[in-house]
């Protein structure tokens, strides 16, 4: 499997190298993408100089966790999102007729593939940090790393668990419009600010809050004034990402052991 890993991620290098104006393309929207939206953040910064007791560059540093995570996941997991393509074209039949986990073929299918995001996210975290004047110490350093990991678990895991969901449903892009819709708008502020039934979706059903805002709470040292958890709950986003993946792959191989084909 790591030989194939090594292949897949030789070949994407390769397909780069040969079609360079669209990575730089595709670099460009992913800048574009990020800048507007932090820009509308400052925006409304502006408009509001503290949210529920976070300034604007506190914000900024709540972006830049979530990005981190989320590219992460851009960078090695996205392939996940097309397993709902594969049942609909019947084109998942081929991965299981190989040696290999089907998960893992499906991560590995060759594609005009590159970490960028995951560059400028590692780029706006730094400046992120620098910004908002957090003590880096030898917790934040060992901390951080791990916390950028099970972010990308989490998105992984519920990316995962709604492309498991189509070897029963077969068509789940509503229901995927509407999680990636809840994750990249709600992420972008503390949980705090929204109603509690809001909040404990967040954080416990569909756990994005700890991508970003728990881990963010703890290092700025400030204090969860929507569900009063303790600033500590944020160093568990390693083990949330784990949880959130193991539940995820185990309702993928039962989803793939009941998988009949979109034509029986």
């Amino acid at each position: 499997m790591l030989a194939t890993y090594g292949q897949y991620w030789r070949i994407n290098v390769l397909t780069f190298l040969e079609y360079r104006a669209n990575f730089i393309m595709w670099f460009g929207f992913t800048i574009v993408y990020h800048f507007t939206a932090l820009a509308a953040l400052f925006v409304t910064m502006h408009q509001f100089p503290t949210m529920n007791g976070w300034d604007v560059r506190q914000m900024f540093f709540l972006y830049a966790m979530w990005m981190a995570g989320h590219e992460l996941h851009n960078a090695f997991f996205f392939n996940v999102v097309s397993v709902p393509e594969y049942v609909r074209e019947g084109r998942f039949d081929r991965f299981l007729v190989r040696p290999l986990d089907s998960l893992f073929q499906v991560l590995t299918v060759p594609s005009q593939q590159f970490p960028d995001g995951l560059i400028l996210a590692t780029i706006t975290f730094c400046v992120a940090t620098a910004v908002v004047g957090v003590k880096v110490d030898l917790l934040y350093v060992a901390m951080v790393p791990l916390i950028a990991i099970g972010g990308a678990l989490i998105d992984f895991g519920i990316s995962l668990f709604v492309a498991a969901l189509s070897f029963w449903f077969v068509r789940v892009d509503t229901l995927r419009w509407v999680v990636m819709s809840l994750e990249q708008e709600f992420t972008r502020y503390p949980i705090s600010i929204y109603q509690r039934g809001v909040q404990f979706v967040l954080a416990f059903i569909l756990p994005f809050a700890f991508m970003n805002y728990f881990p963010a709470t703890y290092f700025l040292q400030k204090t969860d004034q929507g569900l009063h958890l303790n600033p500590v709950v944020g160093l568990l986003t390693p083990l949330v990402g784990l949880a959130w993946f193991a539940v995820s792959y185990a309702v993928w191989r039962v989803g793939v052991n009941h998988y009949q084909g979109t034509g029986s």
